[in-house]
C-alpha cells in the first residue's frame, strides 16, 4: 500500500505542477478558453462513459444542477480564467497565486453562515499568505525583480476566489455517487460554457489551425491525458486510502514544481521576489491546511486548478 500510495502522490506533485507549463505553451498557438474548453470536452466524455458503461446511473436533474454550478465556477471561472491570464504571467507565478487558493476557502468559510471560524493559527496563515501575494505581485523592487502584468495578476486572483467559491458550494451540493461521474460531469458542462465564452469572445473566428505548433499540441493531449485523466484519478484514488493531511501537502509542493519547471524550460523569471515570495505563500498554506478547518478543494485543475 505504501509504495502504491506515494506513486499516486508522486504523480499528483509532478504532473500537477507541470500543468501550469502546458497550459502556457498551449496558449501560445491556441485560445484560451477554445483549448481549455476542448481539454475538458475530451476528458469529460472520457469519463462520463466510462461510468455510465460501468452501470453508474445518470445524473438527476437535482444532481446536474449543481454539477452545473460547480463546473461552471471551477472549469470555467477557475480553469479559464488561469489559460487566459498565462498569455501574459509566468506558469510559476500563476502557481503560487492559484496556490493561494486555501487562504480564500478560509475566508469563505468564515464567511459562510453556520461556517467554522479561523482560530489564531490560521489567521496567522491568513496574513502570512496575503504578505507573500504583496510581494510577487506588488510594487517591491527586490534585485532583479520585474512586476507582474497588473491585469493578468487580477484575473489570476478572481480565479482563485471562483475556485474557492466552487470548492465551498460543492460541499452541500448534491452530486453523483463517484468522484469520476462527477468530475466528468463538471468537466461536460465546464467545457461547454468555456466553448461558449471562447465563441462570443470572437476566439474561433481569430483561430487558425494551420498555426498550431507541435509543442502547443503534444501539451494540450499532455493536459487532456495526464492533466485531466491520470493526475485525477490518482487524486481519486489517494482520497479513499490515504490521510487527507498527506494529500493536502499537493497544494504547496506544485507551486515548487511550476516555478522550477518553468525556469528550467521557459527560462521563465526565478528572481529574489519570485523565491522570497514562494517561501512566504508556500508556508502560509502550510499553516492553514495543517491547523484550520478548511473544505477540501476538489480537482479540475487544477488545482490543476488545475490544476
Amino acid at each position: 500500500m505504501k509504495t502504491k500510495t506515494w506513486s499516486a502522490l508522486i504523480a499528483v506533485y509532478l504532473i500537477w505542477g507541470s500543468t501550469y507549463l502546458a497550459i502556457r505553451f498551449v496558449v501560445e498557438t491556441i485560445p484560451p478558453f477554445l483549448s481549455a474548453g476542448v481539454r475538458f470536452l475530451i476528458a469529460g466524455v472520457i469519463l462520463f462513459v466510462w461510468r455510465r458503461l460501468a452501470g453508474e446511473p445518470m445524473p438527476s436533474a437535482r444532481q446536474w444542477r449543481d454539477v452545473s454550478i460547480v463546473g461552471l465556477l471551477l472549469l470555467l471561472g477557475g480553469n479559464g480564467l488561469v489559460s487566459w491570464a498565462e498569455q501574459y504571467v509566468p506558469s510559476g507565478a500563476t502557481a503560487l497565486i492559484i496556490g493561494s487558493i486555501p487562504i480564500w476557502l478560509v475566508l469563505l468559510e468564515a464567511l459562510r453562515p453556520g461556517g467554522a471560524k479561523p482560530g489564531r493559527i490560521a489567521i496567522l496563515g491568513l496574513i502570512t499568505g496575503f504578505f507573500g501575494i504583496v510581494i510577487l505581485v506588488g510594487p517591491l523592487n527586490l534585485p532583479g525583480g520585474e512586476q507582474l502584468n497588473p491585469l493578468g495578476t487580477a484575473v489570476l486572483l478572481l480565479a482563485a476566489l471562483l475556485w474557492a467559491m466552487g470548492s465551498i458550494y460543492s460541499r452541500s451540493a448534491e452530486m453523483p455517487g463517484s468522484a469520476l461521474m462527477t468530475t466528468g460531469s463538471q468537466m461536460l458542462v465546464g467545457s461547454l460554457g468555456l466553448l461558449a465564452v471562447s465563441a462570443l469572445s470572437g476566439e474561433w473566428a481569430r483561430f487558425d489551425p494551420a498555426s498550431v505548433t507541435r509543442q502547443s499540441l503534444i501539451s494540450l493531449l499532455y493536459l487532456i491525458i495526464f492533466g485531466s485523466l491520470v493526475a485525477f484519478s490518482a487524486y481519486a484514488w489517494l482520497l479513499r486510502h490515504a490521510r487527507v493531511s498527506l494529500v493536502a501537502t499537493y497544494a504547496y509542493v506544485n507551486p515548487v514544481v511550476a516555478v522550477l519547471l518553468g525556469s528550467w524550460l521557459a527560462d521563465e523569471p526565478l528572481n529574489a521576489r519570485i523565491l522570497l515570495a514562494a517561501l512566504v505563500i508556500i508556508g502560509s498554506v502550510v499553516l492553514i491546511n495543517t491547523i484550520a478547518r478548511v473544505p477540501k478543494a476538489p480537482e479540475a485543475v487544477s488545482a490543476e486548478i488545475a490544476d
